[in-house]
C-alpha cells in the first residue's frame, strides 16, 4: 500500500490523487491549483477530506488515500487504499440516484440526499478497491 506524500498531486493523466493514512498527525495543503480549481486536503490515520472551491467533495473515516480521482457531472472515478475498511462521503448532485460500482461489481443504487451527499463502505486492505460511481438516467 501507498500514501501520497505530497498530500495532493497531480497525474500526467490531469487526474488528482489526495490522502496520506500514514500520518499519525493531522495535516492539510490548502490552495492547491488545478484546472483553474482550489483544492484544499487535510489527512491522517483517522480522517481524509477533500475541498473544491470551498465545497465539500470527498471524506473518509479512516483515513484513505485516493488515486486518480475524476469527476465530470455525471460520473466520479477513483482508485482508495487504506489499511482498514472504511466509510466513504463524495459530493455528488443532490436529489439524484447513482449505482456505485466497486472493483468493477456493482454495489447498489443509491439517492443522494438535497445536499448531494453518498455514502457507502469499502472494504480495504491488502489492495486498492477501484470505484465508479454513475448517475441512473
Amino acid at each position: 500500500m501507498s500514501a501520497v506524500k505530497e498530500l495532493l498531486r497531480t497525474e500526467v493523466d490531469g487526474t488528482i490523487s489526495f490522502g496520506d493514512y500514514e500520518l499519525g498527525k493531522k495535516s492539510k495543503l490548502s490552495d492547491y491549483e488545478h484546472q483553474g480549481d482550489m483544492y484544499k486536503v487535510k489527512t491522517f490515520s483517522e480522517i481524509t477530506k477533500l475541498e473544491k472551491n470551498g465545497t465539500f467533495v470527498y471524506e473518509s473515516v479512516p483515513g484513505t488515500a485516493v488515486f486518480n480521482m475524476l469527476q465530470d457531472g455525471d460520473q466520479m472515478s477513483f482508485s482508495v487504499e487504506g489499511p482498514e475498511d472504511a466509510q466513504i462521503t463524495v459530493e455528488m448532485e443532490g436529489d439524484t440516484e447513482y449505482e456505485i460500482f466497486l472493483n468493477g461489481a456493482t454495489a447498489g443504487r443509491m439517492k443522494t440526499n438535497l445536499g448531494g451527499k453518498l455514502s457507502f463502505s469499502a472494504e480495504l486492505g491488502e489492495t486498492a478497491v477501484q470505484v465508479r460511481i454513475e448517475k441512473v438516467n
